[in-house]
């Protein structure tokens, strides 16, 4: 896992601040490598991230102080913004990553500038159609299903209730849709990536 990816993905989850579009220069008594910048989507909304070096992230006029570290060998991290303590679990998607942080689930899609204008120039997007599998983002019980078959969901409805490190977290669907199959039920334990249920 790219310890770039993941401060900025952290980051971004954590403060939300929109892209500006104009980046920012390294500075402010950063030292290390030339910086990176990323354009991070997270729930159809971007956000500029530079990361200047290993404990220093640029989101807009923001300059972050950050450190983390994987809790035992799991992708559980621990991260300090700023002096404050966040705990979070980080998983890839197929093409994304899923970030489940203080209850919730974010979906988020992360590009250099180079890839993105290569993805506008190629008219590519997020299809709104076709099938979506809800997959667990890691190992928990799940605490309720509030959907059935055939019914009919709207984007960011909750889809399921899983209870993992202590915590209940809702995984809400990413888009409207209807839900197409239920593959699980209150009460039963799941794995990582299992599928939880499908959206056509």
């Amino acid at each position: 896992m790219n310890k770039g990816s993941v401060l900025h993905t952290w980051c971004a989850a954590v403060n939300g601040t929109p892209a500006t579009g104009n980046g920012s220069a390294a500075g402010n008594g950063c030292t290390g490598n030339q910086p990176m910048k990323y354009i991070t989507t997270i729930d159809n909304q971007e956000f500029e991230i530079e990361v200047v070096d290993d404990h220093h992230i640029r989101i807009g006029d923001r300059l972050l102080e950050v450190d983390f570290e994987s809790v035992s060998g799991q992708p559980v991290f621990s991260l300090i913004i700023d002096g404050k303590s966040y705990e979070s679990f980080v998983s890839p998607g197929d093409d994304d990553w899923h970030v489940l942080l203080r209850g919730r689930q974010y979906q988020v899609k992360i590009e250099d500038e180079r890839e993105k204008r290569l993805r506008a120039a190629g008219g590519g997007g997020v299809a709104e159609g076709g099938e979506f599998q809800l997959k667990a983002p890691m190992p928990g019980l799940v605490v309720a299903v509030p959907v059935t078959e055939g019914e009919e969901v709207e984007k960011g409805q909750v889809l399921v209730i899983l209870e993992s490190m202590k915590m209940q977290n809702e995984l809400k669907s990413p888009r409207a849709g209807v839900v197409a199959r239920v593959r699980v039920k209150g009460g039963e334990s799941v794995e990582q990536k299992q599928t939880l249920l499908t959206i056509h």
